[in-house]
């Protein structure tokens, strides 16, 4: 059995790290930015954010054709600072929350799938890291 290969995702939210992490974690705000694009939604989303709490977000298309059900375990809740989790699948993501240039640096490194190419899949998880990011700093 191979290892599988880590993507890493980046961004810069200019927001303060309390405002970010709770963008991130609040079911609410999930359902907001939780899609790569806009013909895809996050119509239901729950997060139970402890070490060993569970969290689930639905990813739905607009048109109804498809959905399906994102879910894990948190491994490791620091507030503020990181978030470790393993997926149902049995795969794992890190999460780190860094101050920056007046902003919040969000770093998301994960363990790919099989079924799509790495590059589809940094695509995807960066695209919704940018919905991220624009919903953050919209947000008073």
């Amino acid at each position: 059995m191979s290892t599988p290969a880590r993507i890493t995702v980046s961004t810069l939210v200019n927001k303060p790290v309390a405002h970010v992490w709770n963008c991130w974690t609040g079911p609410a705000h999930i359902m907001q930015w939780n899609a790569a694009s806009d013909d895809w939604h996050c119509p239901k989303a729950s997060n139970d954010l402890r070490t060993g709490g569970k969290f689930s977000s639905t990813m739905a298309a607009r048109d109804g054709s498809f959905s399906f059900d994102f879910e894990g375990v948190y491994d490791d809740v620091q507030m503020h600072k990181r978030l470790a989790y393993t997926m149902s699948d049995g795969r794992t993501c890190e999460i780190l929350f860094t101050q920056e240039a007046g902003g919040t640096r969000v770093t998301e490194s994960f363990d790919a799938e099989t079924m799509n190419s790495v590059e589809m899949q940094q695509a995807g998880w960066q695209a919704i890291l940018d919905r991220f990011k624009a919903y953050a700093e919209a947000q008073g």
